[in-house]
């Protein structure tokens, strides 16, 4: 198999001798009922991608095909299932799909099946999860806990807490929600100092969550909340869980009533689908929630398997976001989804994304001449709509948009106004604004006129329940792998987080060597 950059490719010279038509893709001709009915891709879960509103024709397609097996794109994935390193920078195999379900061969490491081993951890797990939701397991002063509390940061905290407030009013509604859940992230004092004064401490769960156990963010938060604790009367040990590496110092330590395992193999940007998320999520909602989500996930990572992209709606977004991207030149992508279950979601792909994709030198770390990953922002919807809709309408650029839409709402607690239910108000919200971002709006008024022009792409399904949530997690996942495999990045590494943790390191030693980082430190009360 062979890792190419994107510019030795074959397609790359099709691709942009045919960037003239995209960049001219006459949507009020070509955006009709009968596109809309043909470019539609079956997802996991009941979910449907529609890529009609893009600016995307059948030669530019086929030339999108061609890249792709040119590029060997399932062949790549496949070794990835299989237990290839594809963690170049750390000599690492990347393994998140395996916690979801077997897809590729058994992956031994040091003779350890690696499947079993995430098998049996979720099984203790959820198991856990369950005496604590049953009130098997208490608190210090003998009460059940009604309250679990997340302490990590980045990958340890967007993903489960997304996930969680994706499921909340469903599990609400199918009456799966046992504990309230809450997270702490931030180093700032304010943000754990909010979250421990708004709990009962007695009734409270803390799930630390650092797989090397060093992070220096969440072993601070970790000491306030222990402090806390402490003042309480409560024993911390008695209210304290990890999730961890084994080879942590947090790991088989009596400071905590059970720790969880995962290993290198397992990206924090990744670790939804682990002990990561699992833990919190199956003490919220049960652990046959959670494997509700796991199966969604891993239903999306078999469709990912197919080899032509026009059946593979992960390929085909990711194909479509490198034509935007690098033909098209388009610098940035939104997400907008109109569920406000998932508010949070845009924030976790960013972390996905951006940490993952934004790389400038290929696997074997040479420098490269094309650009990367996009920028990604977005916001719920009809909220965004108010907020940064006017720059994404009549803006100088053009920004491609990902929109995610529901039939149905998670509660069916609505009321009509005005001769329509709020759920159809916010689909004709959603409707409205992918056809008015494609086809624009003449005007003699420049003030009024509407370029037109934007290409979006729509997920949508039934409702957002476990299963279609995993599915959604899993499509963006895949996204982004096929996206470094065309850009022939290392797309599981995140050097770029490390420099301002070594110099902030120097900074609190007393000894940073540099004059404008002292300067600074100083200004800042250091």
């Amino acid at each position: 198999m062979k890792y190419s950059d994107l510019d030795q490719c074959a397609a790359w010279e099709k691709l942009r001798s045919l960037a003239p038509a995209g960049k001219q893709f006459d949507y009020r001709a070509r955006l009709t009922a009968q596109r809309v009915a043909a470019c539609s891709v079956p997802m996991a879960a009941g979910l449907g991608y529609n890529w009609a509103a893009k600016a995307a024709d059948d030669g530019i397609v086929r030339a999108l095909v061609e890249l792709s097996e040119e590029q060997e794109l399932p062949a790549k994935y496949r070794a990835l299932l299989d237990g290839e390193v594809m963690n170049t920078g750390e000599n690492r195999k990347v393994l998140h799909q395996l916690l979801r379900g077997q897809s590729g061969a058994a992956v031994i490491h040091e003779g350890r099946d690696l499947g079993a081993f995430y098998r049996a951890e979720l099984d203790r797990f959820c198991a856990f999860a369950e005496k604590v939701r049953s009130g098997e397991i208490k608190g210090g002063a003998g009460k059940a806990f009604t309250t679990a509390v997340q302490i990590g940061i980045g990958g340890s905290d967007l993903g489960p807490r997304a996930m969680y407030l994706a499921l909340d009013n469903w599990a609400v509604k199918n009456g799966k929600k046992k504990i309230e859940a809450c997270f702490i992230s931030n180093v700032d004092p304010d943000d754990a100092s909010a979250v421990v004064n708004r709990v009962k401490l007695d009734e409270t769960i803390f799930v630390l969550v650092s797989k090397s156990g060093t992070t220096q963010e969440t072993l601070a938060n970790e000491l306030f909340v222990r402090d806390k604790l402490k003042k309480a009367g409560l024993e911390p040990a008695r209210h304290m869980a990890a999730v961890t590496s084994e080879t942590s110092p947090l790991a088989h330590n009596p400071s905590y009533l059970d720790s969880f395992y995962i290993d290198d193999f397992i990206g924090g940007r990744y670790s939804s689908s682990s002990a990561v998320g699992g833990v919190i999520l199956s003490l919220a909602f049960g652990g046959d929630v959670f494997r509700e989500f796991l199966a969604g996930a891993h239903e999306a990572d078999r469709y990912a398997l197919e080899k032509d992209p026009l059946k593979n709606a992960a390929l085909l977004d990711a194909l479509l976001g490198v034509w935007e991207r690098n033909f098209l030149g388009y610098p940035s992508t939104a997400v907008l989804p109109y569920s406000q279950a998932l508010s949070r979601f845009p924030a976790h792909l960013q972390q996905l994304d951006m940490e993952s994709n934004g790389k400038s030198v290929n696997r074997r770390g040479e420098k490269i001449s094309y650009a990367t990953g996009p920028v990604i922002f977005g916001e719920s919807g009809t909220n965004g709509q108010h907020s940064f809709y006017q720059l994404l309408h009549q803006g100088a650029g053009v920004i491609p948009l990902q929109f995610v839409g529901f039939t149905e709402s998670q509660r069916n607690d609505d009321v009509e106004v005005d001769g329509s239910m709020s759920q159809t108000k916010l689909n004709a919200n959603l409707a409205a604004q992918i056809t008015a971002f494609a086809k624009g709006k003449d005007d003699g008024n420049a003030n009024k006129f509407f370029a037109g022009g934007r290409p979006s792409s729509l997920i949508c399904g039934k409702t957002l329940a476990p299963g279609a949530l995993g599915a959604l997690l899993a499509h963006f996942e895949n996204k982004v792998m096929f996206q470094g495999f065309l850009w022939n990045l290392n797309s599981f590494d995140q050097e770029g987080v490390q420099l301002g943790k070594l110099l902030a390191k120097k900074v609190l030693s007393g000894n940073s060597g540099d004059d404008a980082l002292d300067a600074y430190s100083k200004l800042l009360g250091i």
